[in-house]
């Protein structure tokens, strides 16, 4: 084999490296723009230069879908309908959870702990606010958090225990972070087929014209205004709990005597 020959090929398969190194540190860039909230949201997001800054755009303002008339749906509450509560009215306490659709952390907190999140909404303890984001749309490329949001307003529509359970089966049937499948309104239609009830003819007509993208994207405006910098965030009264440690999801009691030191 000639000495130029082996060259080229010495030459091309360090570029080949060079390549996958490349690759490599693009996924991770990635991967470190989803940050949990807290401290260590603040300086992974300073770290990476990424700012899912509360006060900025998702970029859903500008969509085309978002750019129609504003159709809030029933059983909503809070400043101009952008908040989605859970439980009973008179509970004594209030936990608000702020999320995103497309957000592997908000996905392992609600996996791991969510049904005990809801057995104490359920028994009284308290009310849920559930405050939505689609800042992954813009931080990740795509439209899946909004597309996400848009048809559970859709189901929030059908009804609020119906937009709990669209809710939890969208998280347990979350892509990875930097997929936009959430985008295909199909495969969200396939997967409201797992809620009971849910796809009536009006819940399919709003997901597929995007009845709720404008509302969506108010949602998200709200979120923008709040001291929350990163999902998942949930406060009890107002008190931040540590739901996340070193991006792991608290346990169910874990989160139970959280839930017990706030309210006695």
């Amino acid at each position: 084999m000639s000495n130029t020959r082996k060259t080229d090929q010495k030459t091309n398969a360090t570029e080949r490296m060079r390549a996958a190194r490349a690759q490599a540190e693009r996924s991770d860039r990635i991967r470190r723009r989803v940050v949990v909230g807290g401290a260590s949201a603040a300086v992974l997001a300073l770290a990476a230069g990424v700012a899912f800054a509360v006060g900025g755009s998702s970029g859903s303002s500008s969509d085309a879908a978002a750019s129609g008339p504003l159709v809030a749906p029933a059983n909503t509450t809070g400043p101009d309908g952008t908040v989605i509560t859970y439980g009973k009215a008179d509970a004594p306490h209030t936990l608000e959870i702020y999320e995103d659709f497309r957000c592997p952390f908000c996905e392992q907190l609600e996996t791991t702990t969510g049904k005990s999140v809801q057995q104490l909404a359920d028994n009284g303890t308290y009310k849920i606010e559930y405050h939505l984001a689609t800042f992954l749309d813009k931080n990740l490329g795509g439209k899946g958090s909004r597309t996400a949001l848009a048809a559970a307003g859709a189901a929030l529509n059908e009804g609020v225990d119906k937009f709990k359970a669209f809710h939890d089966v969208l998280y347990a049937n979350q892509p990875d972070e930097r997929s936009d499948a959430f985008g295909d309104v199909n495969h969200i239609l396939d997967l409201a087929g797992q809620v009971p009830g849910l796809k009536t003819d009006g819940f399919v007509k709003a997901v597929q014209e995007g009845t709720y993208a404008p509302w969506a994207a108010k949602v998200n405006e709200e979120f923008n205004k709040s001291d929350v910098t990163g999902t998942p965030t949930v406060k009890l009264d107002g008190k931040k709990l540590d739901v996340l440690t070193n991006g792991k999801a608290a346990s169910p009691d874990e989160f139970t005597a959280m839930v017990k030191q706030v309210t006695g």
